[in-house]
């Protein structure tokens, strides 16, 4: 057997025991990851008599979604006994529309910005891209003057108002790098043809921008939902969204402290992103990396 022959030929049982390595590694890190998970799940569904005389490890005698219930309906936040139920339904109204809004403005935006090059168009883009790098401290003031001027603090509407704004930056950045890849000649020749602005970003364009409005979809939404510094700012009381209801639940005092129930909000909270990642994250990686090859 020649060397180049010897040296090519497969190595069974080294493969095997690198293989097996590999996933030894992998569910070690996987548990360790995972392990709050099940410890914030598996306290949801105890009673607070089994959370004091138990281990924090330990599987639930019985599956008691009372937690779940109190949490949803019956909890008291600040005066009110509403639960999250209110609350939820305000971050649903302040995160679809604020999410559409961003969207479809970031994609006109890198549209322009891409196929109707303007003097100081890269200017602009510039000054655009130093938005995602603003502090969200740096336009509470601002935004709550411009919020106070225009009558509509503490509403839901002023938080989608602020999203947005403050989402856009990142939704052309998006849109702009992936429109880049998309070849020019398309845009010519349909305007040869006489199609203007919009109908050339209604029928050429957002056919062919799925991958990266999934992108924008899921990083607004997720940006959003999980925002407490804006909702704390600009609304109180039945106006704030859940995150900042969950806070207040978890820190209102009425008597024994309740593990349970606390647990049960957060996972209610944080159930919508968890399951836009668990159903569209592999598109969301997809996107990011279809707009990658140019520009």
């Amino acid at each position: 057997m020649s060397d180049a022959a010897r040296y090519s030929a497969p190595r069974p049982w080294s493969a095997l025991i690198l293989r097996v390595l590999l996933w030894f590694v992998l569910i070690v890190f996987a548990i360790w990851f995972l392990l709050p998970a099940y410890v914030v799940v598996g306290t949801s569904l105890k009673d607070l008599d089994e959370i004091r005389g138990g281990s924090l490890l330990a599987l639930p005698h019985e599956l008691n979604f009372s937690a779940w219930r109190h949490a949803w309906s019956e909890a008291c936040i600040g005066v009110e006994c509403t639960g999250l139920k209110p609350y939820f339904w305000n971050s649903v109204s302040m995160a679809l529309p604020g999410v559409v809004v961003s969207t479809l403005l970031g994609a006109l935006t890198g549209y322009a910005l891409t196929k109707w090059k303007f003097k100081g168009a890269n200017l602009v883009f510039a000054l655009i891209l130093f938005g995602c790098f603003v502090p969200f401290q740096v336009v509470i003031l601002p935004m709550a003057q411009t919020l106070g001027k225009i009558g509509i603090t503490n509403t839901v509407y002023g938080l989608i108002l602020v999203h947005s704004v403050y989402g856009l930056a990142f939704t052309t950045l998006f849109f702009r790098n992936y429109y880049v890849t998309i070849p020019d000649e398309l845009v010519r020749a349909a305007t040869i043809d006489g199609a203007g602005f919009f109908t050339i970003f209604h029928r050429i364009i957002l056919p062919l921008s799925p991958p990266i409005i999934v992108v924008s979809v899921i990083w607004q939404f997720t940006q959003i939902w999980n925002d407490f510094l804006f909702g704390a700012s600009f609304t109180t009381g039945g106006a704030q969204p859940i995150t900042v209801a969950m806070n207040n639940l978890v820190n209102t005092t009425t008597g024994v402290k309740q593990y349970n129930v606390d647990m049960a909000a957060a996972l209610i909270t944080a159930a919508p992103t968890l399951l836009v990642y668990i159903f569209a994250g592999r598109y969301f990686v997809r996107g990011l990396t279809a707009g990658s090859v140019k520009g």
